[in-house]
């Protein structure tokens, strides 16, 4: 008896102890990486993505390497999605592609950024 109520007493510490992940990427790193992608995605689209928007979509998904991150990053686009004028969510969407990049959502007013992994 007395062992199980110390293991519950040290599962408890464990627990409570364990520091809560947060989130590395900011909004601001968010936005700042994807200003050259905007022309991209408020525009009538077809043509080539600028090499600036690649490079910052790239070290975008490179920086966000941990669950919180990539939650993160989902709630800033979410967020600056419904900030920017003229947005066309089909460009916006296809530009990870276009630029050799794989993330684990799709980019969308209604993602669930909770459910991103």
């Amino acid at each position: 008896m007395a062992l199980k109520l110390a293991c519950a007493v040290l599962l408890m510490c464990m627990v409570m102890g364990a520091p809560i992940a947060q989130a590395a990427v900011t909004c601001g790193q968010v936005t700042s990486s994807l200003q050259a992608c905007i022309p991209c995605v408020t525009g009538p689209g077809g043509g080539a993505v600028p090499p600036a928007c690649c490079s910052g979509i790239k070290s975008l998904n490179s920086a966000a390497t941990t669950t919180p991150d990539r939650q993160s990053v989902c709630n800033c686009l979410k967020t600056a999605a419904g900030s920017i004028r003229n947005l066309n969510l089909n460009l916006a969407s296809g530009l990870p592609r276009q630029c050799g990049v794989n993330i684990p959502y799709q980019i969308s007013p209604s993602v669930d950024c909770s459910r991103v992994r």
